[in-house]
């Protein structure tokens, strides 16, 4: 008599998926859909207008995709352990106003203009520091605490610049954020550096793998050791640094600070990482995604502009594609439920 070796129900059916339909299923299949759909744009921003595929349209893409897109690297950080930020806009704001208020500019034209660019970034971790313990020490839903920061942080960059644009007098710093590096603005060459920075922290650290940990399970991941407060604490330190990030290049690109920056900045950056896979219940999430994300937002906007469409029409087609990336996200969500639950025991155990 031979003995047979059981298997779960979880093997067999693992077992008996080819692998392209696994591989597919998976991350290379999502961002597959992503590049499919950036084609799509691609190919009818070339059939509608003639200058849509020339090198200087596409950088004029990737430099309208880069402020958005370094925000929407910390973003997706955030969004991976179960959480969301409101105030990156607001935050990118004030850091711009407190960045070119007249004592910071006279500091740095008597010493360098890095000055401005390291008062920007610790007034976006200082304000991303805030959001991260009340919401992990506080215990306050992180829709309302980023919301009340949305609120504050605009309305002290609008008391701080006393309601007026605040221009930026430091030539070398304006010099600086306006050259080109191999042909390429160096706006596009931070968003990639951020881009990589981003999924090296998210694929290659424990700082990561504790990120997708907490937004699966924040219980569990508690069991199993993780300082979810601190970890979520630093998750909003993080989205924060990429808001005084953005700010820097965009006080760089306008050689201004104003209460108005960043305006609806945070729904752009949340839509990009949504429509980049990234699950808003949390846990599973990439930074190639996010990209991709972006670069479709990006892409579209450059065709409506090329074919003289209005700001309308543009929103519009933003809603569908964000309704549309929602309700995939839905059915991946049940689809796993359903994958992952229990098959009863002797189903398919033939009778004697």
């Amino acid at each position: 008599m031979s003995v047979q070796t059981p298997t779960s129900p979880g093997q067999t059916e693992a077992e008996n998926t080819p692998a392209l339909r696994r591989l597919l299923s998976g991350s290379v299949g999502r961002n597959l859909g992503l590049v499919l759909a950036l084609l799509v744009i691609i190919v009818v921003g070339a059939v509608t207008s003639s200058n849509f595929l020339n090198f200087d349209n596409a950088l004029v893409i990737l430099r309208q995709a880069s402020i958005i897109g370094v925000i929407s690297v910390g973003m997706t950080f955030v969004i991976i352990a179960g959480g969301i930020d409101l105030s990156v806009g607001a935050v990118l704001a004030l850091a711009s106003v407190v960045g070119s208020l007249s004592a910071i500019q006279d500091i740095a034209s008597s010493s360098h203009w890095i000055v401005t660019v390291v008062v920007a970034l610790l007034v976006g971790v200082g304000a991303g520091l805030i959001n991260g313990v009340v919401i992990a020490y506080g215990k306050v839903a992180a829709f309302m605490a980023t919301l009340a920061m949305m609120v504050g942080a605009r309305g002290l960059a609008e008391i701080l610049a006393n309601n007026r644009t605040l221009v930026i007098s430091d030539r070398d710093f304006v010099r600086a954020m306006n050259i080109d590096i191999l042909g390429v603005d160096i706006l596009i060459w931070i968003f990639v550096v951020v881009a990589v920075a981003g999924w090296f922290l998210l694929n290659r650290t424990t700082f990561g793998r504790r990120t997708v940990a907490i937004g699966g399970n924040p219980e569990a991941a508690r069991l199993a050791g993780i300082k979810v407060k601190r970890h979520t604490m630093w998750l909003y330190a993080l989205v924060g640094l990429t808001a005084g990030i953005a700010a820097v290049m965009l006080m760089g690109r306008t050689t201004a600070g104003t209460s108005t920056h960043g305006n609806l900045y945070e729904l752009d950056a949340i839509a990009a990482v949504v429509v980049g896979g990234t699950l808003l219940v949390g846990g599973r999430g990439t930074i190639t995604g996010t990209v991709f994300g972006v670069l479709i937002f990006a892409t579209l906007s450059n065709v409506f502009v090329q074919n003289n469409l209005t700001s309308s029409a543009q929103a519009v087609a933003k809603g569908v594609i964000i309704v549309v990336a929602v309700l995939l996200q839905q059915r991946f969500a049940v689809g796993r439920v359903k994958r992952s639950r229990p098959q009863p025991i002797g189903h398919d155990v033939p009778s004697a």
